[in-house]
């Protein structure tokens, strides 16, 4: 099957695709809102069809990150779902991967961030991102922060670092084993 990635900031992404979208997320997170906070530029990063069917999509989330007396241009992956019916093709893996190569063009990003579920964590090391041992990512608020090691939780945070000319801006060192004040706010409380 030909399937070609396409992008859309979130406010202008065509609402035949935002309903598909829609749909996919609350299979995955039933009775979870759709949409991210515009704060945060949110853009869609879908794999669809010849047909238009949306097959995987997921969220770009930006905001600028203050860790360990650097500030960072950050972005992450949010909200990363195949269609149920078409798991297991490498849908999932090509769009996460073409993500990471949208993130590694773009000079606005330093370094990527975000959480998953541990057992997902082989999946997005095979599209290109990295283990942060020991890395917690607080999201929420300064007022109401949740964190990644919050009792109930089990998440790995991975990165990725994109070269940048003269060096990278960040490296996975200064991440790791480190709890980083992501505060993405009350909307998107962790991406």
């Amino acid at each position: 099957m030909t399937a070609v990635v396409a992008a859309w900031p979130e406010s202008e992404l065509p609402a035949e695709l935002a309903g598909q979208v829609a749909e996919l997320e609350a299979q995955a997170w039933p009775g979870a809102t759709a949409g991210h906070d515009p704060a945060l530029a949110p853009r869609a990063l879908l794999l669809l069809d010849a047909s238009g069917t949306v097959l995987a999509s997921l969220a770009l989330l930006y905001k600028r990150l203050r860790h360990a007396g650097r500030t960072y241009r950050a972005a992450g992956l949010s909200a990363v779902v195949t269609r149920e019916s078409v798991r297991g093709r490498g849908y999932g893996r090509r769009l996460v991967a073409a993500a990471r190569a949208a993130l590694a063009a773009d000079p606005a990003v330093d370094v990527v961030l975000f959480s998953c579920d541990r057992p997902l964590a082989g999946f997005y090391e095979a599209a290109g991102f990295t283990r942060l041992p020991g890395a917690v990512l607080v999201g929420g608020t300064p007022a109401e922060p949740l964190a990644t090691d919050a009792p109930g939780f089990d998440k790995e945070v991975l990165g990725y670092f994109p070269p940048r000319a003269g060096g990278r801006t960040g490296r996975p060192e200064d991440f790791a084993g480190s709890r980083i004040a992501l505060h993405p706010g009350a909307v998107d409380r962790l991406w």
